[in-house]
């Protein structure tokens, strides 16, 4: 296959880039650090049927950005977005299924000297496998250690390199010792655009039940304010009505009205021992908690005092 010139090359990209602008009206934009070419195409081939991935020149992009802006001026919005090595995945299916897709596409790869921690790297406590001529280079990296059995053995956990701290060749040198590959590579989501709007791929873990508790709460705090003030609202009303239905029936009451409303209240106050009944399922269950609480005291108690007795005893 012969392959394009340059400037077939660009202006193919050019049409692609505006053919998929024009077809989708959300996309992903995507980090593609340390992505090897083999892994990258292992993404496409996931992806196929449900996404398009676009990478290119940083230029190129902003160049057919601004070219689409007088159709689509919402695309403004993603310019600065397009800093370092990005890319774009088109898809018009379940933004949060794609999501997950690019993120089990990850690759383990090792802690390479020079490299900048895309999280907190740890070295766990435990025997280490190495021989005790090694021991002057875990000192060198402060961590505390002691002979096992012939071999090196790491008392507690260390933190080892922080996130967004450049790996040095010593610590390098000791993940690939102990055969620790700590980083997981793959297209890291930026940011989200969905029809004019960009917000966080965090937003996408957003549940109907968590919009409902925040709806909820917002309605709770609003008729809370509008009781104090005494300004009636929607949220408030139900409540106002709740608490004047009490001052009708304390009224009712101490006049002794008879309205259908309080007739079961009248008829507990008439027979006290109605309360009891009503009560005994709920103190039949406090008690056996109580109970069982007791019983548990009792037997830590004991095995206490077997505690005490001395070796010599």
């Amino acid at each position: 296959m012969v392959k394009a010139d340059r400037s077939t090359w660009k202006s193919n990209y050019f049409l692609r880039i505006d053919h998929l602008f024009e077809k989708y009206s959300r996309f992903f934009i995507v980090h593609a650090d340390n992505v090897g070419s083999k892994q990258m195409q292992e993404t496409r081939m996931d992806l196929r049927g449900k996404a398009e991935v676009l990478m290119g020149k940083n230029t190129m992009m902003r160049k057919a950005i601004r070219a689409n802006l007088a159709k689509h001026p919402a695309l403004e919005k993603i310019l600065p977005h397009i800093v370092g090595n990005i890319g774009f995945v088109f898809t018009s299916q379940d933004l949060a299924e794609i999501r997950d897709t690019l993120l089990g596409n990850k690759k383990e790869a090792p802690a390479k000297a020079g490299a900048i921690a895309p999280l907190d790297v740890f070295v766990p406590a435990g025997n280490t496998g190495q021989g005790p001529e090694k021991t002057s280079f875990f000192q060198a990296l402060a961590i505390p250690t002691k002979i096992t059995k012939g071999s090196i053995e790491i008392l507690s956990e260390i933190h080892l390199i922080k996130v967004g701290d450049k790996v040095g060749a010593s610590e390098a040198a000791l993940l690939q010792m102990l055969k620790i590959r700590p980083f997981h590579y793959g297209l890291i989501i930026n940011c989200v655009y969905d029809n004019g709007s960009i917000f966080s791929p965090a937003v996408l873990d957003i549940t109907d039940d968590d919009v409902i508790k925040t709806f909820c709460s917002g309605i709770a705090n609003i008729a809370a304010v509008s009781l104090a003030v005494g300004y009636p609202t929607t949220a408030s009303v139900p409540h106002s009505v709740v608490n004047g239905f009490k001052n009708v029936a304390s009224v009712c009451l101490e006049a002794d009205i008879d309205i259908p409303q309080i007739a079961a209240i009248k008829e507990f106050l008439a027979d006290p021992s109605k309360f009891a009944v009503a009560a005994a399922p709920a103190a039949a269950a406090g008690g056996a908690a109580a109970k069982k609480e007791e019983a548990k005291k009792e037997e830590t108690e004991e095995s206490d005092d077997d505690m005490g007795f001395g070796l010599f005893d």
